[in-house]
């Protein structure tokens, strides 16, 4: 059964910063990581650590604020954040989502074939060491992942390389319940209404770990990520919620 947002979690989650709904000006800088290009932020001498796998969007204001927000909001305890570029600079345009013509969903199906979500879940433990190298105070790794890079989390925390210690998926994409009983690590899925409620709630049912599965009902697929549309004061208040909801899972599984 899923639960409410504040139910079971830390206390330490506390007030996200103002959101900007257009022209975000990010807080952190870009650098190479693994050979990756990725984005940075929050305090180099942190303990703990977020991967932050992003949709099939790429680096989008909606997507670098997310990140912002995930490093500073739990006052108790700052993370580094980092979102590497998996795409290398050419993420998939956001004219073709919704994939609501044959021209769309073809265009989706190559993107998709050019970059599988088993290839990224591969690249991740390596990716984690060669952070871990550029940022020694970081001893815990926590992983989130958005549409695309839900599915990323699902295989990459059931591997036995995860070197994850809790997980998160946003909106996720391809949920699929026989991913569920061999996730090792605690695990968040925050879903939209575009998610079919019936995997959802197979997913749910067969994970072995703590666990916080729920359903924005009203919100749809991307609503946390690229296809956010914050001049909406509905979506921005469950993207607020939804990165809430995140941090204080990390805040009491990370």
């Amino acid at each position: 059964m899923s639960t409410p947002a504040d139910h079971g979690h830390s206390e330490a989650c506390c007030n996200v910063p103002p959101i900007v709904a257009s022209g975000y000006e990010k807080k952190g800088t870009y650098e190479t990581l693994g050979g990756i290009n990725t984005y940075a932020t929050g305090p180099n001498d942190a303990s703990k650590g977020i991967i932050y796998v992003h949709d099939i969007f790429g680096y989008k204001d909606q997507t670098l604020q997310g990140a912002d927000i995930l490093s500073v909001t739990d006052h108790q305890q700052k993370y580094k954040v980092l979102i590497p570029d998996f795409f290398d600079g050419k993420p998939a345009p956001l004219e073709i989502f919704p994939p609501d013509n044959q021209d769309k969903k073809d265009r989706l199906m190559s993107f998709l074939g050019s970059n599988p979500p088993g290839v990224t879940a591969e690249k991740l433990p390596a990716y984690v060491k060669a952070a871990s190298e550029t940022f020694p105070t970081i001893k815990t790794w926590g992983v989130v992942g958005f549409c695309w890079g839900g599915k990323v989390v699902s295989l990459i925390t059931a591997s036995a390389e995860n070197p994850f210690a809790a997980g998160a998926e946003c909106h996720p994409a391809m949920v699929d319940p026989k991913d569920a009983p061999g996730i090792k690590v605690p695990l968040a899925m925050l879903a939209s209404k575009d998610e079919p409620a019936d995997g959802v709630a197979a997913f749910e049912k067969s994970l072995t770990v703590p666990h916080h599965v729920e359903t924005f009902s009203d919100q749809v697929h991307g609503w946390m990520a690229a296809r956010a549309d914050l001049t909406d004061e509905r979506v921005k208040s469950e993207y607020v919620r939804g990165y809430k909801t995140v941090v204080a899972f990390f805040g009491k599984h990370l």
